[in-house]
């Protein structure tokens, strides 16, 4: 008997899982926290990789938990779009928890960061995998949940004021959006019977259009808030900068994604004929605008990414707007660049404090000087980001902007016009902080830190000295919360960038794994056929003559 790679799926919940329960058993042993955390991901990666190989080019699997059926049992569904995202946000995770292992040890504990830290990241993780596999509403709203829970330990972990004035701020506007999605699947409920996705795609049909209206909206606008979109974006530039360099990093490149790929399976499974495409356009544009905007007015490097991360969400929501097979191939390439790519720049930014003493460009100088390394990592991502070839970000870009114009319509054009003009002003907020952080001297920075004004000890460049020691302080120009960067955090982010770089490198196969993911969500019965009829096995992608 053959196993269907898709009967792994579950794997990628459960071992984040079982990791956790062990990490909790094993409080203040930071160290084995550390090797079972970084154990669990790595194992789920290898799981989640045979599962993307072997779903490459087949249509949509579903595994029944518990040898219930849909639509009584729980359901998880693999299709190219879920499994690239688990691959994707699991090689991001471990690239993070790296980096945090580097930072906790860095920062004086030998074994790494604080006992809960571990159990914490891999039950987010673990939500995260969850909601990607989800086959039905509740247990979608679930993963937002384990989500919530702890992403808010998380964010408010070191117990600041300000941390939790955010973190309470956050909570409150998710628990906002998580009630909104309960009611909304009680609705659901009431009107069908049932809350499995693929059995929706029919049923939801056959209600009144009123009636599919009303609940379209109100599930964009749970899942918008999730996805920070405009105008409901408005907690997220406040909320991720306080959080500490690792937990922003993962909460920009994984969290707003998951509230895009609930938007993706919403217009593309759920409600595939009743569109509101004009509605998300215009959505889109002002995402996009009103992001980059606030990106431009800033001056600390982590709200500015924060602003551009709301920015390119909008180039997400466009290719779902635009809805055909090529846009949705470009949008499922895009969302894991920008996964990718983000993550590395706030890793980058979480370097940039360390070596410099703050992420205030007012206040940076010379770091290009100080870390070639350092600009190196800096430099690639943020060009990736702007779209300048032939990175991912412009394949992606380009993509999008090709789908947007075979489109035809006033509003297409005009949304692809906004996507070019904010394509180069992400380009302006980004080199504008390589001039003034990298390449201005430090004798020219507006408010100069001392820490870039002293000389770097010899043989010292890309390791670490405690700010806690005094003799090093003192090397330091007095400041003791200054410190260089550890091996461990230089090589995770050097490690994200490079993947960054090969999803241009092999953009080919991404693109031909791409547009096979389009082509199952441009043809929702694929979906609804391995749900609720599994006697005909998984189907081949094969891309119909027009």
């Amino acid at each position: 008997m053959t196993l269907n790679p898709a009967q792994l799926a579950p794997l990628a919940v459960i071992i984040p899982f079982l990791g956790a329960a062990l990490n909790l058993l094993l409080l203040r042993r930071n160290r084995l926290q550390r090797t079972v955390a970084i154990g669990a991901l790595v194992l789920s990666l290898v799981v989640e990789t045979v599962v993307l190989v072997g779903t490459w080019d087949l249509g949509p699997q579903a595994v029944h938990l518990g040898g219930w059926e849909a639509p009584w049992g729980i359901v998880m569904v693999v299709d190219q779009l879920s499994s690239l995202l688990l691959v994707v946000s699991t090689v991001v995770s471990l690239s993070v928890l790296v980096y945090a292992t580097g930072q906790g040890v860095a920062d004086g504990d030998d074994e790494g960061p604080i006992s809960i830290f571990h159990p914490s990241f891999l039950i987010l993780v673990a939500g995260v995998s969850n909601a990607f596999l989800a086959g039905d509403l509740f247990n979608l709203y679930v993963g937002f949940e384990i989500l919530l829970v702890a992403s808010y330990v998380l964010m408010t972990m070191g117990g600041t004021v300000q941390r939790i004035r955010t973190g309470v701020t956050y909570v409150v506007v998710s628990v906002i959006s998580s009630v909104l999605f309960l009611i909304t699947i009680a609705m659901i409920y009431g009107a069908t019977g049932t809350i499995t996705m693929a059995d929706l795609s029919v049923k939801l049909a056959e209600l009144p259009v009123g009636t599919q209206l009303q609940l379209h909206l109100m599930l964009v606008i749970a899942f918008g808030i999730k996805a920070a979109v405009f105008p409901l974006s408005f907690w997220l530039p406040d909320s991720y900068p306080t959080a500490s360099a690792p937990v922003t990093a993962v909460f920009a490149g994984l969290l707003t994604k998951v509230g895009v790929y609930a938007i993706i399976r919403t217009e593309t499974l759920l409600f595939p004929a009743e569109r509101i495409d004009g509605l998300l356009m215009t959505v889109a544009l002002l995402t996009m605008v009103v992001g980059i905007l606030g990106a431009l007015a800033q001056i600390d490097i982590k709200r500015m990414l924060s602003f551009t991360l709301i920015s390119h969400i909008g180039y997400m929501i466009f290719g779902v707007a635009v809805g055909t097979a090529e846009a949705l191939a470009a949008t499922v390439y895009y969302v894991a660049h920008h996964i990718v790519i983000q993550t590395s720049l706030f890793l980058v930014a979480g370097l940039i404090e360390r070596r410099g003493g703050s992420t205030n460009v007012d206040r940076l100088a010379g770091l290009a000087r100080i870390s070639p390394l350092l600009g190196l990592l800096y430099l690639v991502p943020a060009l990736n980001l702007g779209g300048i070839p032939p990175f991912s970000g412009f394949l992606g870009k380009a993509g999008l902007l090709q789908a947007g114009v075979a489109r035809g319509d006033w509003l297409s054009y005009v949304l692809v016009a906004g996507a070019v003009l904010v394509s180069l002003l992400t380009l302006m907020a980004l080199i504008r902080v390589w001039n003034r952080a990298f390449l201005r001297a430090p004798e020219d920075a507006e408010y100069p830190d001392p820490i870039l004004m002293a000389p770097v000890p010899a043989g010292s460049r890309f390791l670490l000295t405690s700010g806690g020691v005094d003799d090093q302080a003192g090397r330091f120009g007095g400041k003791g919360d200054v410190r260089l960067m550890s091996p461990s955090m230089l090589g995770a982010t050097s490690a994200l960038v490079a993947v960054g770089v090969a999803l241009t490198v092999f953009a080919g196969p991404l693109f031909q794994l791409a547009d096979n993911a389009a082509e199952n969500l441009v043809r929702p019965e694929r979906y609804v056929g391995a749900v609720l009829d599994l006697s005909t096995g998984p189907q081949p992608v094969v891309e119909e003559a027009p």
